[in-house]
């Protein structure tokens, strides 16, 4: 004989389903900033896990002769921080270089997710932030203007 169990449906978190969300305005935000990268056309592959609050984004751009062109990726984590308020981190990279920016949005009743969104697109357009060259001591005792402290 059958019974009846009961269960319960886990829900995500309500951050959670910004995850799509966001990435939808930054796809909105590069097609406007540049609506033809070489002549062709934005390809992007979505993932997203609501389980575990990542996302990731794959940006390519389609060239006119069919080629595909990888140009980076964008991996987003919903979270919930130790007072209870919900973070978003974005992390951009860029094909061909190691380099990462990172940026954290916090919920607040103010935030304006697609201004945000807006603002990461921004930054990853910009490009892999310059690598800083570090000076050796050598280098530093032939500059005069570069001050050592013992």
């Amino acid at each position: 004989m059958l019974q009846w169990q009961e269960f319960s449906v886990v829900t995500p978190p309500v951050m959670h389903t910004r995850l799509l969300s966001f990435l939808s305005d930054f796809e909105c935000s590069l097609a406007a900033d540049d609506p033809a990268p070489s002549d062709g056309s934005w390809e992007t592959t979505r993932t997203v896990n609501y389980n575990q609050g990542l996302a990731r984004l794959m940006l390519s751009v389609r060239l006119p002769e069919g080629k595909i062109e990888p140009r980076g990726t964008v991996m987003l984590q919903s979270f919930l921080m130790a007072d209870e308020t919900t973070c978003l981190k974005a992390v951009l990279t860029w094909t061909g270089t190691d380099s990462k920016l990172g940026r954290s949005i916090y919920a607040k009743p103010e935030t304006n997710w697609v201004s945000e969104a807006r603002k990461v697109a921004s930054e990853w357009m910009a490009g892999p932030p310059a690598k800083l060259e570090a000076v050796t001591a050598e280098q530093g005792s032939q500059d005069p203007s570069i001050a050592t402290a013992v």
